[in-house]
């Protein structure tokens, strides 16, 4: 049986995880009577709840007598390590472009990876049934891209095909799908495409771990690519790590059956597999022949734009409502993250309970924090502040490139929200009907918050994508909220009674009955400048009733600010406290006389 093996690449939304379905259905991976959720290979709970893939997965199908080794890639620049060492184990590439909105900036990016990689790639048009789709002209906006990003001949004549994947149809070239069409054209496409691996089966083995998993039973997991040589059960195996080489049987070896992972004998060179057995396996390792080792060269990520702190919660309510509180719990589970996310780094701080931890992007970073919290974690996070480089003798901070989808009644708001953040529209042409795009270049400090700046401005009607397009001179201070901090001056519990005389003043992040501590942030003031203020003052129990004493209080409801929304809230002398059931936002200093003393 041939063998192929191709990845999944595109913007976010344009279906990659919608045609992994299809596939799947197509190749008769699922029986007729088995009930199968959308977007099975979307496992994880944040990647069902936000409608977005996360973690690069694996799948195979049988088409005829090929076996397709099907690789999910996620479409958000933050995950841009995910799609790396995804395209490390992959032929080809399938590029997804929604038929309508054509190639968006995280299409370029997947794209000009696949180049680099010199991977074939299958230009699939998704979405060809929609009213406002434009097929033609989107497929002269991607020959134009493999043209901007100097693609060889031999990428240039690539398969065009057109699919309505949410139904499971194709045609070949560009088209709409027949009613009794299936995926026959698109599979066609991807065999005559994509080659057959290159490796020899009886060479030395050469065996790269592209990603890591675990298990209750079989704990870690290496997931990986036979490059050369044939992996065997039961054989000698010498893992080659950064530091040395470590010969051990190979009890586990399994590999991927429809979207299961099944025990299997061998894998032969090409071909994805799954080893247990071996703690000490980190990504970029090489299993290799145990008396003469080769390892192969390791893989190559880009760097981190943004950095934060993860700190021990050190609050008055620290330890009330998680399981993990202590240094050692949050170092472990960092060091763990690390060992599977190799777009993340960890650098030690002055204090032994904090560590500053560098990622991709704000999206990237939440999902880290909103997962820890999940698993029973309390940490204390800071605000996001971008990687420095220096450049020429100059400091240069990262750019960053955004799409931003809005109505067209709100192209001014964009642009004006956009100004004090020292950014500009490079590109604007219009998009579904009654409905603009732009293309939008800032620094990444200035889309810190940019996103849900935007989303208030257009009553949550706008979409921003945006990734990394290289760095730009430091562009100077940048504006930061309007209004100071409303902060409590002592603990106890919030009062109706309090927070009616202090919505006078500002915007209240916090509920009736809610607890606080003395330093904890309940608002945002009209003001610049922050107050100390009581909101658990109680009403006087007097005899005395006059008719002003007596109104009825009518609350305001307050801000509840999500994970990312408090973040991005944040001035730099305030944490996001992070439980596994309260966001709240302190002062890193607790005490007022601490706060006036540190800006003496």
């Amino acid at each position: 049986m041939s063998l192929r093996t191709i990845a999944l690449v595109a913007h976010v939304d344009h279906g990659k995880t919608t045609l992994v379905d299809a596939m799947l259905r197509a190749t008769g991976t699922f029986s007729a009577h088995e009930a199968v959720i959308d977007r099975v290979l979307d496992s994880n709970d944040q990647e069902r709840e936000r409608g977005i893939t996360i973690l690069a997965k694996a799948a195979s199908v049988t088409w005829g007598e090929t076996r397709i080794n099907l690789v999910d890639t996620p479409g958000h620049a933050d995950f841009g390590g995910e799609v790396e060492r995804a395209l490390a184990m992959v032929d080809g590439v399938l590029l997804l472009v929604d038929a309508a909105e054509g190639p968006l900036p995280q299409t370029r990016y997947v794209l000009s990876k696949a180049l680099a990689a010199d991977l074939p790639a299958v230009v699939v048009l998704n979405k060809v049934d929609r009213q406002d789709a434009r097929p033609e002209e989107v497929l002269d906006e991607i020959y134009e891209l493999f043209l901007d990003l100097d693609a060889e001949d031999h990428h240039i004549d690539f398969e065009v095909v057109s699919t309505v994947a949410r139904e499971g149809r194709a045609v070949s070239g560009v088209g709409l799908p027949g009613p009794d069409a299936d995926l026959t054209p698109l599979f066609e496409a991807i065999l005559e495409t994509v080659p057959e691996p290159g490796g020899d089966p009886d060479a030395l083995l050469q065996a790269l771990v592209t990603n890591l998993d675990a298990s209750d039973y079989l704990g870690r997991l290496a997931i990986g690519r036979v490059v050369e040589g044939t992996l065997r059960a039961g054989s000698v195996v010498s893992l080659c790590n950064a530091d040395d080489a470590i010969k051990r049987k190979l009890t586990g070896l399994m590999g991927f059956e429809g979207i299961d992972r099944v025990d299997v004998s061998e894998r032969s060179a090409g071909d994805l597999f799954v080893i247990a057995g071996f703690p000490e396996v980190e990504i970029g390792d090489t299993f290799s022949d145990p008396d003469t080792p080769k390892p192969l060269p390791g893989l190559s990520v880009d760097d981190p734009v943004l950095t934060m702190t993860f700190g021990v919660n050190t609050s008055p309510l620290a330890g009330t409502e998680g399981r993990y509180l202590t240094s050692r719990h949050l170092r472990e589970r960092l060091e763990r993250e690390v060992l599977g996310n190799v777009s993340i780094r960890l650098t030690e701080t002055d204090s032994p309970d904090v560590i500053e931890v560098a990622g991709r992007g704000e999206l990237q970073l939440g999902v880290l924090i909103e997962t820890m919290r999940r698993e029973g974690y309390e940490l204390q996070v800071s605000r996001p502040e971008v990687v420095i480089r220096e450049i020429d003798g100059k400091a240069h901070e990262p750019l960053e490139r955004a799409t931003v989808d809005v109505p067209d009644e709100h192209v001014g708001t964009v642009t004006q929200a956009l100004a004090p953040r020292k950014g500009s529209v490079v590109d604007l042409r219009p998009g579904d009907i009654g409905r603009t795009i732009l293309t939008l270049e800032a620094p990444a400090r200035g889309l810190i918050g940019f996103r849900s700046t935007l989303l208030t401005a257009t009553r949550g009607t706008a979409i921003m994508h945006q990734h990394h397009a290289g760095w730009t001179p430091w562009v100077g201070d940048l504006p930061t909220r309007k209004g100071g901090a409303m902060v409590s001056d002592r603990s106890g519990a919030a009062t109706a009674y309090a927070m009616d005389n202090l919505q006078l003043r500002g915007e209240l992040l916090v509920h009736p009955g809610d607890a606080v501590y003395e330093g904890m942030v309940v608002g945002e003031g009209s003001r610049t400048g922050d107050m100390d203020v009581n909101i658990c003052r109680d009403k006087q129990k007097t005899n005395i009733r006059t008719h002003s004493h007596d109104d009825a209080i009518k609350l305001t409801p307050p801000r509840d600010l999500t994970l990312e929304g408090a973040i991005e809230w944040i001035s730099d002398d305030e944490l996001v406290e992070v439980t596994p059931s309260s966001l709240r936002v302190r002062k890193r200093a607790l005490r007022s006389q601490d706060r006036r003393r540190a800006r003496r």
